[in-house]
């Protein structure tokens, strides 16, 4: 017998199957978690790796003209998953999510290869790194836009919480977990940084490839060219600006003063005012800045915005703080150091793991905002707890302020992160989880400069004249003492981040080879510089720390404002009538079907599905089709918030 071939009509058949089983969601879910998981420990893992990886290459990183280089290497992924989430999104939107997500698992495994596999030492070398994981994040960019839509379309409104928070907080503790792989890893070999993603990488796109199918509402439309060009060219040329702003511009202990960094900031900004007036002439926006007009995703982006810059340079002050003061004045070595302090950080991954869940999941019953809400004045107290404590504490009170942090980040980002994409249009969920990624990862890359400017300004004032006096003190010459206290500030902030022995660094060997051997072992061991530090640290401390306080303060009332519980219906079944399109959505709302037939795509019908605020006795239960009760009610009181419930009302756009 003739071996049967896969028609449409089978394929499709297959794919309904698939679609219809219960364990469905759940594989959907493992697979995106796992995806952003790499994609956020990449993100993180060089932080404590650099020092092998620079070694490696052989450059050192603190050199005249190499600190460009270091920011790059650190920041460049940054700004690459920041830019292009929403370009990635709406693709997904337009062509299907999962086509989006699997592309972007392939691309990432690839140049996680070539990362590995660079032959080049010296400067060039480190270019072949900083576009290897430029290039890498476009595959990270790919599985971040899409992977939030793909759970929400999987889930229905009574579990996305739950299962959004899980993959939010997976995405979260990977930056974390990255710190400690990184400090395992590196000092084997550099490479396998980079080699440990290939493996998960090439099981997750084959996974995907086999097992997910695009269950969402696609949107036929146009790309937006000229949205994305000034799109990217506007956000780059901030985020670089950003970049360059911390490093130190002529006798000036920072950048911001730099003509190039202005013109990158102001003309940045230009251009980005120009892209909001091209969306609203365009017929298919790349950013629909309409989605602003519901109250949900607007105080849910603005929270999860403000969250972020309080978050973002948090790990890397706790790094510095940890690897140049805290660690060698316990007995650590300042070679050993970026893996301690990695580990010393687990409490606030901890708290990540069991706050994110369990506030997921009660937040599909009570909704988003008073469980985030509520975690962002935890977030608050922790940074106060934090900012009170003496720059050498006793680790205790560290870990236990450490933890609270962790369970008030993890009350805020599941719901968070649930409310804003249970306010998105089905049709929506795409370019609308782009552009949410888009908030929160340029708000790291703008944390971490402002952080590292508060730092630098809290150190500035009393850094030089200490480091002077106490290094004359020991023997060296005033010339040699002055060269190093005239030094940014920034560059002890990086020989800190980096594990480098800061006065054997700073100071060099010709300086110290005129010492006393008893004054040079005193000099360069693990008592002089973590003490000597502590003083100008711990003013620099006190900024940014009252800085993350009225950020997490002021997020606090942005999501405050969110309202109450608030869902998109979800569309009834709908067999499309085009025909040849067996690989059709398995569901369209009827207000978007017409669009989808004709090819049109624009016009409000597909636009927005009605929206509506939960009434109080749904939240409550009553009414609503849970489990084992799922079925769809048309009259009065229906759970029109629940799967399969049919949406009566006019279309309502803004949410009073």
């Amino acid at each position: 017998m003739a071996k049967a071939q896969l028609t449409p009509t089978t394929a499709a058949a297959t794919r309904a199957r698939a679609l219809a089983s219960p364990r469905y969601k759940w594989i959907v879910l493992s697979n995106t978690t796992l995806g952003v998981l790499m994609a956020t420990i990449n993100a993180s893992i060089l932080l404590i790796a650099l020092p092998d990886i620079f070694r490696g290459v052989g450059i050192n990183p603190l050199a005249p003209g190499n600190t460009s280089l270091l920011l790059w290497l650190i920041m460049g992924y940054m700004v690459v998953t920041a830019v292009l989430v929403v370009s990635f999104g709406r693709l997904g939107d337009m062509y299907g999510r999962v086509k989006m997500y699997n592309a972007g698992f392939a691309i990432f495994t690839l140049f996680s290869i070539l990362l590995t596999v660079t032959w080049m030492t010296g400067v060039p070398g480190v270019y072949w790194l900083i576009v290897m994981r430029i290039l890498q994040g476009v595959g990270g960019a790919l599985l971040m836009a899409n992977s939030n839509a793909i759970i929400t379309d999987a889930f229905g409104v009574d579990q996305r919480g739950l299962a959004l928070g899980l993959n939010q907080v997976a995405g979260i503790a990977g930056s974390f977990l990255g710190l400690i792989i990184g400090g395992l890893l590196g000092p084997l070999d550099w490479r396998l940084v980079f080699l440990v993603s290939v493996p998960v990488g090439v099981f997750g796109t084959v996974w995907a490839y086999l097992k997910l199918h695009d269950n969402g509402i696609r949107q036929p439309a146009r790309l937006d060219w000229w949205g994305n060009v000034t799109f990217a060219a506007g956000l780059v040329a901030v985020l670089v600006g950003i970049t360059y702003g911390i490093q130190p511009y002529g006798g000036h202990t920072m950048g911001w003063t730099n003509p190039w960094v202005l013109s990158a900031l102001i003309g940045g900004s230009v251009v980005l005012a120009a892209f909001c007036i091209i969306e609203t002439r365009v017929p298919d926006p790349m950013f629909h800045l309409s989605l602003f007009r519901i109250r949900a995703f607007t105080a849910g982006n603005l929270a999860s915005l403000l969250s972020a810059i309080g978050r973002g340079g948090l790990m890397f002050i706790l790094i510095i703080w940890l690897q140049g003061i805290w660690l060698p004045r316990h007995g650590y070595d300042f070679a050993s150091t970026p893996l301690w302090a990695g580990i010393y950080m687990l409490p606030l991954t901890a708290g990540f793991l069991v706050a994110g869940p369990v506030s997921g999941w009660i937040s599909d019953r009570m909704g988003a905002r008073l469980l985030a809400t509520g975690g962002m004045v935890v977030a608050a107290l922790s940074f106060w707890w934090l900012l009170e404590l003496p720059v050498n504490f006793q680790y205790w009170t560290f870990a236990l302020a450490l933890l609270v942090n962790g369970v008030g980040m993890g009350l805020f980002a599941a719901p968070n992160r649930a409310g804003i994409m249970n306010s998105l249009p089905p049709n929506r969920r795409g370019v609308g989880a782009g552009m949410s990624t888009t908030f929160q990862n340029s708000a790291m890359v703008l944390s971490i400069g402002i952080f590292f400017s508060l730092m630098v300004t809290g150190l500035a004032s009393t850094l030089p004249a200490t480091l002077s006096n106490g290094l004359i003190a020991h023997g060296i010459s005033a010339a040699d003492a002055g060269r190093v206290a005239s030094l940014p500030p920034v560059s002890v902030l990086f020989a800190s981040l980096l594990g480098y022995n800061p006065i054997q660094t700073l100071v060099g060997p010709a300086a110290l080879a005129g010492l006393s051997p008893a004054n040079a072992a005193y000099l360069t061991g693990r008592g002089f510089f973590p003490t000597l530090i502590s003083g100008p640290f711990a003013d620099g401390l006190a900024v940014a720390f009252g800085f993350a306080i009225a950020a997490c303060l002021v997020a606090a009332v942005a999501s405050a404002l969110r309202g109450g519980k608030y869902a998109y219906p979800e569309p009834a079944p709908v067999e499309l009538k085009a025909a040849g399109r067996s690989d059709s959505p398995a569901t369209v709302p009827p207000r978007v079907q017409s669009s989808l037939e004709t090819g049109t795509g624009t016009g409000p019908s597909a636009d927005f599905p009605p929206v509506r605020r939960v009434p109080a006795v749904e939240r409550q239960g009553h009414g609503v089709a849970g489990p084992g009760r799922n079925r769809a009610r048309t009259g009065p009181g229906t759970a029109r918030h629940a799967p399969g419930a049919m949406e009566q009302s006019a279309p309502r756009h803004r949410i009073e």
